[in-house]
């Protein structure tokens, strides 16, 4: 399975620690060598860098580790496929425009038989993964939501976390669905079967990373305005994380957790999820 990272910063963080750790994922500490991608937000807009190069062999990647981008929102996604080959137009994260946003998108699973029940709408998928096929999904939803409601928010965040909600339950029994979503404003990620994040805030402590040998200490460049929301598939660092159960639909801004709700997850797809890891498991290194 692919590999997820995104953070949601109370204010602009340098994020090259944690894309040093997580490039590592692809191809070097983990078997994920099907492309890799990272989008930064820069107030309004998102930059998105993508290659079918496996991360640690991409120029791309090691140029991003040591150019010093700061971000609020960051998403981020190493590839191992299950649909789709290694191209460009199949790397993580995707980016579509609705109502003056630019969203992003980033899964981590395995989807069937999805584009049987697509969702009418302007949104099309350009690749061919069911990934970016259930991106699509959520955004004819959120599209439809505001077809129908002309006065809505579009910085509504709690109203935008609803129509998530139900996009995530109607595509939850299709299979395996990890993913990160976000609009520049908040992050919305959903455990389907594996997902950690850590909450870093004043008074700050130092961190390893578990897949390089790298440490820093925040509480020699943090201050009391600075917190930072990590989420990755697991843990990133020698830090405390909290795991997330399956089923587990959390909205992050600023740094911070404002919402979390439930989204019950089949046994089948848990059942499915355990079997995909002892095949992986059993992958010499």
């Amino acid at each position: 399975m692919c590999q997820l990272l995104a953070l949601s910063c109370a204010e602009p963080t340098d994020v090259s620690f944690s894309l040093t750790g997580f490039a590592a994922r692809g191809g070097l500490t983990d078997h994920h060598v099907d492309g890799w991608g990272v989008a930064f937000y820069e107030d309004r807009a998102c930059r998105v860098f993508v290659d079918e190069k496996p991360a640690y062999q991409s120029p791309v990647a090691e140029f991003l580790k040591s150019y010093p981008i700061k971000s609020r929102n960051v998403v981020a996604h190493i590839r191992k496929a299950t649909q789709g080959g290694a191209r460009v137009e199949n790397c993580h994260p995707f980016m579509r425009e609705l109502r003056g946003q630019q969203w992003v998108f980033a899964h981590n699973g395995d989807l069937h038989a999805l584009g049987e029940h697509s969702e009418p709408g302007p949104y099309a998928p350009v690749g061919s993964t069911d990934s970016e096929e259930a991106f699509c999904f959520i955004m004819n939803r959120l599209h439809a939501y505001f077809a129908t409601h002309a006065d809505a928010d579009v910085d509504d965040i709690d109203a935008l976390f609803d129509v998530i909600e139900q996009a995530t339950r109607t595509l939850n029994p299709f299979g395996i669905f990890n993913f990160v979503l976000s609009n520049g404003k908040a992050q919305f990620a959903f455990c389907s079967t594996r997902l950690s994040y850590v909450i870093r805030h004043w008074p700050f402590s130092s961190a390893r990373l578990v897949d390089g040998d790298l440490s820093v200490d925040f509480a020699e460049r943090g201050t009391q305005a600075d917190r930072t929301a990590v989420i990755a598939t697991t843990p990133l660092t020698d830090e405390v994380w909290t795991t997330c159960q399956p089923g587990d639909l959390l909205m992050f801004r600023s740094g911070a957790l404002l919402r979390r709700t439930h989204v019950p997850v089949p046994a089948e797809v848990i059942a499915r999820s355990k079997y995909a890891l002892s095949e992986l498991s059993a992958i010499p290194a």
